[in-house]
């Protein structure tokens, strides 16, 4: 089998990515969205059927009681378009100290959605939104018209039941993806910028913001073909390449469950088809987390999380 670039790199600095201690679960739901995000790693959108059955959430749940995770981190596609998240969501909420929902925001508020922002904060869940820009013009051009609007509606609405408010308990974070084929900038500024603007212009209020490079799979992936920047991109991301970046990466404290119930090692390699192991494990089999030191499979996308500051 030939080697990747990203595995070759760590040879020429002597490293292996392997876990440490796993803290985390990651659930992923499904591929089904609101939106048709171009920077999306997996493809998800209003056309993907795929979505967590609840059979596998009955596995999932039954796993959170047997295992004691620090964190449980539910994403998607859109977690919002999930009919059985309210049940998801509270069979996991006394079983893990911190429950986290990854939001696009726009899905909160659709029809079937009216009623989650209150379960939310019923059982303190964190929310983590994406948000791009801070301006109507960028944030369209990656998510589509008419999601700036409906994203600033949603981070009112959650400001008002009290999410990201000092002394509340409700986190409310940040998430921005740079809109083209080129990587983030200082997170830093970038926060300080978005937390000037958003309650200059909004009177929105939030946690934190992390900045992340976008992972070049999925729909990015062929979007960077399209548009030929495909191979500028790669060579920015393995330019980038910080191996000081490796001991804080997701993959060594996470493990991830797609919508099917296989466990991978994070959703990029969830996206990559990478899975946990020689052969396929699902979440019913999972009885422990994996052991540190265990080996985490690798990809040429991986460059995406150790450019610059990393993806932690």
């Amino acid at each position: 089998m030939t080697m990747s670039r990203f595995a070759q790199r760590l040879s020429d600095h002597g490293l292996e990515l392997t876990r440490g201690v796993t803290t985390t679960l990651q659930v992923n739901v499904g591929l089904a969205c609101d939106l048709t995000c171009r920077h999306c790693h997996l493809g998800a959108g209003p056309w993907q059927t795929e979505l967590m059955t609840s059979a596998v959430i009955e596995d999932v749940i039954a796993c959170a009681a047997r295992i004691p995770f620090a964190c449980i981190d539910i994403t998607g596609g859109a977690p919002e378009l999930l009919p059985e998240l309210p049940y998801l969501l509270s069979g996991l909420a006394e079983r893990a100290p911190k429950l986290i929902v990854r939001s696009n925001l726009t899905a909160l508020s659709l029809p079937g959605s009216a009623a989650l922002p209150e379960l939310y904060r019923d059982l303190k869940v964190s929310v983590v939104a994406s948000l791009p820009a801070v301006n109507a013009s960028q944030t369209e051009s990656q998510r589509g018209s008419g999601a700036w609007d409906t994203a600033i509606r949603t981070l009112q609405k959650l400001n008002v039941l009290g999410y990201g408010l000092a002394g509340s308990g409700l986190e409310l974070d940040l998430v921005s993806n740079p809109v083209g084929a080129f990587l983030p900038p200082g997170q830093a500024a970038t926060e300080k910028r978005f937390r000037q603007e958003l309650a200059r212009r909004h009177d929105i209020s939030f946690n934190r913001l992390f900045t992340f490079a976008n992972v070049p799979l999925g729909r990015y992936l062929e979007w960077l073909e399209s548009s030929g920047n495909l191979s500028v991109y790669r060579e920015k991301l393995e330019s980038c390449f910080n191996p000081s970046t490796l001991p804080g990466l997701m993959c060594r404290s996470l493990i991830s469950v797609n919508w099917l119930g296989i466990i991978h090692d994070c959703d990029f390699n969830l996206a990559a088809g990478l899975q946990h192991g020689r052969a396929p494990l699902n979440i019913s089999e999972l009885h422990e987390v994996p052991s540190e030191g265990t080996p985490i499979p690798v990809g040429d996308h991986c460059f995406a999380c150790t450019a610059g500051s990393g993806f932690t």
